[in-house]
């Protein structure tokens, strides 16, 4: 095929492409912006064809899955799959990422991995939020293995739902797979990249320093409230302790520490900011803020025991739901003229108070009998969402921005049903992926789980943009004729190659083109001209095909995959992380799925 104006200037669109990727001098939306207006008007795609990407199944498909996830994550769905997770990975790097990556692939066996990409994302981010694991450490991993989690079931990705179509040649039709015929491979490949990042993570994924959760403190409370403390679990022995009230403890006035929540394990009560004449019993879970000087003697004068990590309130006191505020009195305050305990902060406003800052002179041990005025500060702890309600009261003024967002709990079953039912109608209905996820994000906002306008915001509207961009590009690589001259000239350099060498250069041809073009373009194109080639060489043509569709899914080196791009910006990586994560992994799938198919197959 001769090589003509229109290929050339393709392909010199596709190295611009690709230099803008590794040089960042634009941003990677804009580059899709930039591709989406020079196509057309170099004439290598139409007009239509040009913002079709805007419209596109997988666009579609993706802001949908985002509102829903974002569903999830308003309800506290999320937070308790995170939770969940953390409960069996503690705080190790290495476990969270390997239950994360391996949980999100076996979804993606039975979905589209973008979909179980997103829908997890949000408990990923929290997970890293209250771990201090680099949100990067978690989310390229899982992206990665949600890819390759298509390879798992013949429903997994595109390419191999595709594939039993493709499967005639030479007017003859070949027998089709079966649900679980690549399965096999597709385990090794999902064992092959867990392994790759536990053993080489530390090298490959993005120069984090080491994470830290953050403490209870801002930095900017803390040049003020530096001496407060941390939070820690205290628990008290079954025997040797007595039933008593927290006043008669005199802990905050004793060790200049405060009770935050307790925790019964016979009852599985759990009371957040305790009152003063609330009892603590043998055998109970508290949480308690102060330095550890003053928790280790409040533990050693009772004999309890106690530790920095938060097991029992990992979920009622972590980052993600609650934290420290400082509020100033404001001058028509209720609280003016009043005393602390008169006021009853924990109460009515389910808020401890841990200090008070007064003119010059900062009060931690004892603020019972501390007169409110107007200009006082008051150090308090307590969920987001109740400084939310405490905001709009008008009797305080925050210090800071308040952080996370009044969750809607009560909404929990109706989201969970919402995408209980667009999975339905993906898997068993059978009705388009985009129309399903859409169907299931209209039902979110009807469901008032999300407002319209929290939907939208919710939305990664860069990963759109850079996603719409790049499907006509694949398409300019398919109208110019580019597909079809580079595969040939691969197929007539190779000759009559041994089936393994055949496999090699298809799987290699395979991920080059996936890497810019749609999987499913790329399917289409070669699935028959592997198949060809495979009869003239005497192998297996059913080998090649399904080799072709498992190789749909080794697109790792840049983020112009779906699920690449959609956790680029979140996880905060550049084009630069995806090639050096990547370059690897592309070649263990290669190895992985030859070696595979000459295996099994």
């Amino acid at each position: 095929m001769p090589i003509t104006p229109d290929i050339i200037l393709v392909l010199a669109v596709l190295l611009l492409v690709v230099i803008f990727f590794v040089f960042e001098w634009v941003r990677v939306d804009m580059v899709g912006i930039m591709v989406m207006v020079s196509l057309p008007l170099l004439g290598l795609v139409t007009p239509q064809q040009a913002i079709s990407g805007l419209s596109s199944n997988a666009v579609v498909s993706i802001i949908a899955v985002i509102i829903i996830g974002a569903g999830l994550d308003k309800t506290g769905v999320m937070n308790k799959l995170a939770q969940f997770i953390l409960k069996f990975a503690g705080h190790d790097e290495k476990k969270i990422t390997s239950m994360v990556s391996a949980t999100v692939a076996g979804i993606s066996g039975f979905m589209q991995n973008i979909g179980a990409a997103a829908l997890f994302m949000p408990a990923a981010r929290r997970i890293s939020i209250q771990t201090g694991v680099p949100a990067s450490h978690i989310l390229l991993p899982m992206a990665f293995c949600a890819i390759i989690g298509g390879t798992l079931t013949l429903v997994g990705s595109s390419p191999l739902i595709l594939l039993n179509d493709l499967l005639t040649v030479r007017g003859v039709s070949y027998e089709h797979f079966g649900m679980f015929s690549m399965t096999p491979i597709g385990i090794i490949l999902v064992i092959s990249a867990l392994l790759y990042f536990n053993l080489f993570g530390r090298w490959i994924l993005p120069y984090s320093k080491p994470g830290k959760a953050r403490g209870p403190l801002s930095p900017l409370l803390d040049q003020t409230y530096h001496n407060v403390g941390d939070i820690y679990e205290m628990i008290i022995p079954a025997n040797g302790f007595n039933e008593q009230c927290l006043s008669e403890l005199r802990i905050r006035s004793d060790y200049a520490c405060s009770v935050l929540a307790s925790y019964n394990p016979v009852t599985h009560k759990r009371n957040v900011a305790p009152r003063p004449e609330d009892t603590l019993c043998p055998g109970d879970t508290i949480a308690v803020i102060g330095e550890e000087i003053f928790i280790k003697r409040l533990a050693d004068d009772f004999g309890w025991t106690y530790s920095h990590e938060l097991k029992v309130f990992a979920d009622d006191l972590g980052p993600t739901n609650s934290g420290i505020m400082e509020g100033i009195v404001s001058p028509r305050s209720q609280l003016v003229g009043r005393t602390v305990a008169e006021i009853q902060l924990r109460k009515k406003y389910g808020v401890v108070p841990l200090a008070v800052f007064s003119g010059h002179e900062m009060i931690i041990s004892d603020l019972s009998d501390l007169v409110v005025s107007e200009g006082t500060a008051l150090l308090l702890h307590g969920k987001w969402s109740v400084f939310h309600q405490l905001k709009d009261q008008n009797d305080l003024v925050f210090t800071e921005p308040v952080r996370g967002e009044p969750m809607r709990e009560e909404k929990a079953l109706w989201a969970l049903g919402c995408l209980l039912v667009s999975l339905f109608m993906i898997l068993v209905l059978d009705i388009q992926l985009s129309i399903s996820l859409l169907f299931g994000a209209m039902a979110m906002i009807l469901g008032r789980v999300l407002t319209i306008d929290e939907a939208y915001r919710s939305v990664d509207w860069m990963t759109v943009f850079l996603l719409a961009g790049l499907i006509p590009l694949g398409l300019a690589f398919e109208n110019t004729g580019a597909a079809k001259m580079i595969a040939d000239m691969l197929m007539n350099a190779v000759g009559v190659p041994s089936s393994t060498v055949l496999l090699i250069c298809i799987g290699l041809l395979t991920s080059f083109f996936t890497l810019f073009t749609s999987n499913v373009g790329a399917t289409v194109l070669l699935v028959p001209l592997s198949m060809n080639l495979a009869l003239s060489c005497g192998t297996d043509p059913r080998v090649a095909a399904m080799t072709v569709a498992l190789a749909a899914s080794n697109t790792f080196i840049l983020p112009t995959h779906q699920v690449n791009a959609l956790v680029m910006r979140p996880a905060g990586l550049k084009a630069v992380d995806y090639l050096r994560a990547g370059a690897g992994m592309t070649v263990i799938f290669m190895i992985v799925l030859v070696a595979g198919m000459q295996v099994f197959f």
